[in-house]
């Protein structure tokens, strides 16, 4: 295994983090990379990770075992045509985007099929490129593996081991299943989210009365409305299906929902809410999937000079980075009047930590 070359179609967040969970599990792999931004193969082949940087797609790669395309989704398809004559008969070709039937499809038309693989990480960053890519991005995280029909059954035991060694927890799904499933719990709600903040933008009134109390519940549910507009565009534009489909169903769901409400049905209402609550508190807790977690901790501070510098100081002196911070005026649904944010779980563990030590009251946000 230490002679595999892998090579990169794209050196962002995503590919970096599989680069440098690649070099960590071994240094003897050759790591070939390209990609349209010069300063980050000039960073990832200081930093060690990249072997070679790649001027241009070309025969370059023609040594390649593995072609990761860490493109945007809109990209990866004239990558691979560019690619195409270049690779090896047995150069095992994989993304990383979150749809998958439009690559399929590509994949197909090149007569590519038996050396394809989709790939989907669930994992990510607001923090974007090279530079902040990391190894552990990728662990404890559901990494969706997304093989056509043709693909011989040793090459995807190869890519599931080698997605484990890199911490991650391998699935494998057929490519309609899914687009299926992530336009359910990642697409779709991501819609929601962004039609419920436009809904109180419109509904709020001159004085911005419901801006200003927007936190809480409101604020936690409409959180992912903060992601990239251009991506999401895109991932509606090529899983429009999937999404039109259960947007309809939600659509019906929520009608249903006001009738009972405005019949006053107590039991019925009472009904949705219970077996929400219950299929909601059987999910499993995983630290990293679709919709990414929330590192947060809120922390009861005494209404006096000083009690906020103590709390970032005592952090500051722990080497722990905050990501946000703020006071929350809206507590109906939040223990702790100090809401802190951070980036990864490690912070969160090692502060909750801390603020027992230092006898404070806080409550971790799950």
């Amino acid at each position: 295994m230490n002679n595999i070359t892998f090579g990169f179609a794209g050196l962002g967040l995503i590919g970096g983090s599989i680069a440098k969970a690649l070099r960590k599990i071994n240094p003897d792999y050759i790591i070939i990379a390209y990609d349209t931004n010069p300063s980050a193969l000039d960073l990832a082949v200081k930093d060690g990770v990249v072997n070679l940087a790649a001027k241009h797609l070309d025969k370059t790669f023609e040594t390649c075992d593995y072609l990761f395309l860490c493109a945007p989704v809109s990209h990866n398809d004239n990558n691979l045509s560019r690619l195409k004559d270049f690779l090896s008969p047995t150069c095992l070709i994989t993304d990383v985007g979150s749809v998958k039937t439009p690559i399929q499809q590509t994949v197909s038309r090149l007569g590519l099929e038996r050396q394809f693989i989709g790939g989907h990480p669930m994992t990510g960053s607001e923090r974007t490129g090279f530079a902040n890519a990391k190894a552990g991005l990728l662990e404890n995280s559901y990494y969706i593996l997304t093989p056509t029909p043709q693909v011989p059954a040793p090459c995807l035991e190869q890519y599931r081991e080698l997605v484990t060694a890199m911490g991650a927890l391998p699935l494998i799904l057929s490519a309609e299943e899914h687009d299926y499933v992530t336009a359910a719990v990642s697409h779709l709600p991501h819609v929601i989210a962004a039609s419920l903040v436009q809904l109180v933008r419109d509904s709020d009134s001159s004085e911005g009365i419901m801006k200003m109390i927007a936190a809480g519940g409101f604020k936690d549910i409409t959180r992912i409305a903060s992601s990239s507009p251009a991506m999401w565009q895109q991932i509606c534009l090529n899983n429009h299906t999937n999404i039109s489909l259960l947007l309809e169903q939600f659509i019906n769901a929520l009608t249903s929902v006001n009738e009972e409400v405005k019949a006053l049905n107590e039991s019925k209402l009472y009904d949705f809410f219970d077996e929400a609550r219950s299929y909601r508190d059987s999910f499993i807790d995983v630290s990293s999937g679709p919709i990414k977690k929330s590192h947060s901790i809120y922390v009861d501070i005494p209404d006096k000079a000083g009690a906020l510098a103590a709390i970032v100081t005592l952090f500051a002196d722990h080497d722990i980075n905050i990501k946000n911070i703020g006071i929350s005026h809206n507590r109906e649904q939040e223990e702790g009047v100090l809401l802190i944010e951070f980036y990864d779980e490690t912070s969160v563990t090692k502060s909750g930590q801390l603020l027992a030590s230092d006898h404070y009251t806080f409550h971790i946000k799950g």
